[in-house]
């Protein structure tokens, strides 16, 4: 049945009556949904393993005999991963929303399958930062094309815990990173100039694997009605909806009243920056200030933590990635447990709550450090209450930006969001926090630890007062359409 009307030309394109977005949203969870979380939700994994492969094997990269990096010059790599993500981030973003979103998730693996294996070739800290560089501008993109998407195809009622979930699955890939860092580090195996170099054939390896499952999702269908595609649209829409009738489920069928849409080929950079800094300001700050704060208190201290275990606890490298599997597994569950509450209770207070948790229990994980009160395991267990809350907050950071812009912008706005974020809080604070760390002295270390929290408690005063109650809403009603025609 066709479910896509053209009605007549205007200025600007044809004008389409479409019920896409209502039924996508009625649907229940089925196999396409799950097909879509694993085949798009994997970049998390890639992130969390490149994070914890450079994380974990940072004693071996000092002690490489072609490298020999100081702390500084691994904070400076990390860097060069950061803000490649930041400006892929920008590019792939602006053009995963004129190309499409499919064809940008296959274009933002190829980057960072190619950069991740010639990282594996490096052969000083020049080469080994410019291929980070590209790695992170692969992750960066995939960020912007694979966020709308899922934001696109998962009905409202399960967006928020879908999303965190997701986005909290980056820590699956940091245990896949820190397990597999204990064997390529163990010295009886492979020597240390062999074992990390292979670290990064993992992420390669995982890449194709992920290219290959990507061929069966379709292309975002609110996307294609706004370009002017609306059969192709429909056709997707009942693919869909037949693959979950084959499965026994069922849903509403009542009659749905049809939103009038504007078809367009772009929108003008003009009037993305007038919808985010005019029309959506308060949503601007929010979204800037989540991302900013999460980023410093994540990539400061997650991407130094290896270095913290060398540094003041004689951690030897092959054992660091023991500490990192703990802490990966309160981060994944952070999200998981408390997820839902996201779409329950809802964005503003929960936003508030993970958020200002995170900050404080921050600051007195980093007294305790400061003042050399806890051991090893103490201090690992410590982050892993704190990462409980703080990844359920990072991940909503992403879910609160993605959400809550209009979908002709939503890439390009994610990606603007976690660029200056991550530019602000990211890029800075491994360098920042890496020098610190080698200045030896963990009073220093703890004023690092201190701005994270401070950022933290900063961010969930704005959102008590500024975020969105976006919980269990359409997309189109949390932002209107900029092409919707009345």
């Amino acid at each position: 049945m066709q479910k896509v009307i053209t009605n007549k030309r205007l200025q600007g394109g044809a004008i389409v009556q479409t019920t896409i977005p209502q039924r996508l949203d009625r649907l229940p969870f089925g196999r396409f949904h799950v097909l879509v979380i694993a085949a798009l939700g994997i970049t998390w994994i890639l992130d969390g393993l490149e994070v914890t492969v450079v994380g974990a094997i940072a004693g071996a990269l000092k002690e490489s005999p072609t490298l020999q990096f100081t702390n500084t010059d691994i904070g400076l790599a990390t860097s060069a991963y950061l803000a490649g993500a930041v400006l892929g981030a920008m590019f792939f973003g602006w053009l995963t929303d004129r190309l499409g979103r499919k064809k940008l998730f296959f274009i933002t693996l190829t980057t960072y399958m190619l950069a991740t294996l010639a990282t594996a070739c490096s052969w000083n800290l020049a080469s080994f930062a410019l291929f980070r560089f590209f790695t992170g501008a692969g992750i960066g993109g995939e960020y912007t094309a694979v966020n709308s998407t899922i934001q696109e195809l998962v009905p409202a009622r399960f967006r928020g815990w879908t999303d965190l979930t997701i986005n909290g699955s980056f820590w699956l890939g940091a245990a896949i990173g820190a397990a597999g860092s204990v064997i390529l580090l163990d010295g009886t195996l492979f020597s240390a100039e062999t074992g990390w170099r292979l670290a990064f054939a993992i992420g390669g390896g995982l890449s194709i694997i992920i290219f290959v499952m990507r061929l069966w999702i379709p292309e975002s269908p609110r996307w294609l009605i706004i370009h002017g595609r609306p059969k192709e649209a429909d056709a997707i829409i009942d693919g869909i909806e037949t693959q979950l009738e084959s499965e026994g489920l069922s849903w509403d069928r009542a009659p749905l009243t049809p939103m009038k849409i504007r078809t367009r080929t772009h929108t003008p950079l003009f009037e993305v920056a007038t919808s985010i800094l005019d029309h959506h300001r308060d949503r601007a700050i929010v979204g800037f200030t989540l991302m900013a704060a999460q980023a410093y208190f994540y990539n400061a201290i997650f991407f130094t933590y290896a270095l913290v275990l060398s540094t003041f606890y004689r951690v030897p490298t092959d054992r660091i990635g023991l500490y990192i599997l703990p802490f990966a597994a309160g981060n994944f569950l952070g999200p998981l447990l408390i997820g839902r509450l996201f779409d329950t209770w809802g964005r503003r207070p929960m936003l508030v709550l993970t958020y200002s948790v995170s900050g404080l229990l921050l600051a007195i994980t980093g007294y305790l450090f400061s003042a050399d009160l806890v051991s090893t395991s103490e201090l690992t267990a410590a982050w892993v209450v704190v990462f409980f809350f703080g990844s359920a907050a990072a991940s909503a950071a992403y879910l609160t930006v993605s959400e809550s812009f209009p979908l002709e912008i939503r890439a390009l706005a994610i990606a603007i969001f976690y660029a200056v974020g991550t530019g602000v809080g990211g890029v800075i604070g491994p360098y920042f926090l890496g020098h610190l760390i080698d200045t030896g002295s963990r009073d220093s270390v703890f004023l690092g630890y201190l701005v994270g929290a401070v950022l933290m408690l900063i961010a969930a005063g704005v959102a008590a007062f500024k975020a969105a109650a976006a919980e269990r809403k359409p997309l189109e009603e949390v932002a209107r359409p900029l092409s919707a025609s009345d």
